[in-house]
Parts: structure tokens; sequence; C-alpha cells
């Protein structure tokens, strides 16, 4: 029918946000994490899974919508992997309820049971399988502790390398 059909580069990239970088395709004014790109291809990427601003780690970017679908379908259960700073000590029963679950009234939903694996008593290491808007945060909320320090350090099988600099990418494929 005289239509050019082009079949595009698949891209999956991961990238290593800095904090203070917004996870969004366009922003008026903060940088984004396609910013950090620096391609002329990276307009063609959206973020399988966003941080906040002042999370920092692990995004997976892609032009690849099943791939993204793979990881961040609610039922698929890919575990997000974070390692946490609170403003004070993390105790037994806030394990113990994040290994159930927690309720979130605003969704009205039961988080599914997260894993813990406590480092300091300020600090651990969770895994989470969904990604509510700002879960972790209102997760330790619920038990007056403040997240000083949040990175994501894996999603599912895909983890943030350690020579991979802040506000540094590379392909996966």
């Amino acid at each position: 029918r005289g239509e050019i059909v082009r079949n595009p580069v698949r891209r999956v990239l991961m990238l290593h946000k800095p904090s203070g970088v917004v996870s969004a395709t366009t922003d008026g004014e903060h940088g984004t994490v396609i910013d950090l790109i620096g391609e002329e291809w990276a307009a063609e990427l959206h973020l399988a899974g966003r941080l906040d601003r002042f999370t920092t780690g692990l995004v997976i970017l892609t032009n690849d919508s099943h791939f993204s679908e793979s990881l961040t379908e609610p039922g698929a259960m890919v575990g997000k992997r974070y390692l946490v700073e609170v403003d004070g000590p993390i105790r037994p029963e806030v394990i113990r309820d994040f290994q159930r679950g927690l309720w979130f009234a605003k969704e009205q939903v039961m988080t599914s049971p997260a894993k813990v694996d406590l480092l300091e008593s300020t600090r651990c290491r969770l895994t989470i399988y969904e990604g509510k808007h700002h879960q972790v945060k209102r997760m330790f909320a619920k038990y007056d502790l403040k997240v000083t320090a949040l990175h994501r350090e894996a999603i599912g099988t895909i983890e943030l390398p350690e020579n991979l600099a802040p506000g540094e990418w590379r392909s996966l494929i």
C-alpha cells in the first residue's frame, strides 16, 4: 500500500540510575533516564518499572513491550531486590509482617510476602514481588521508619554490576 514498514532493532538496556534523575521518558523539570542514554534511538525506549527520583540503582529500558511486561506483570512475581537504610532499628515484627505481606488501603490490596535479610539494625536487603507506588517507603512508614537510602540491586535474575557506575548503561542483548 505504499507504506514504509520498519523493523526496529530490539534493544534491552540496563542503567545505573543516579539520585536526582527521573524515571521517565520526558520531563520538563528534571533530567531523565532517557537523557542519560545519549543515543538518537533512546526516544524509542520505555521503562520496565520505575524508581522515584531519589532512589538509585537498576533500571531496565527497552523497546520490547513483551520483555518489559515479563518483568512488570504482577502475575509474573518477578523479585525486585533493594538495599534499604532506615532511620531507626528494623524490629522483628517489621520483618515478620513484611514476610507475611502488608495491607495497602490505597490500593485495597495485600502485598505479596517479601524476603528480608537484616544486614545491620538499620539496613536490610528487601525483595518485593510487585511495584506499588513508593511501596518500599510506604512499607517502612507503617512502622514509623523513614527510608534514608534506597538502591535497587536486581530485577529477577538481572543484577546491577558493581562496575557499572551511576549514570552508565550497557546493552543486555
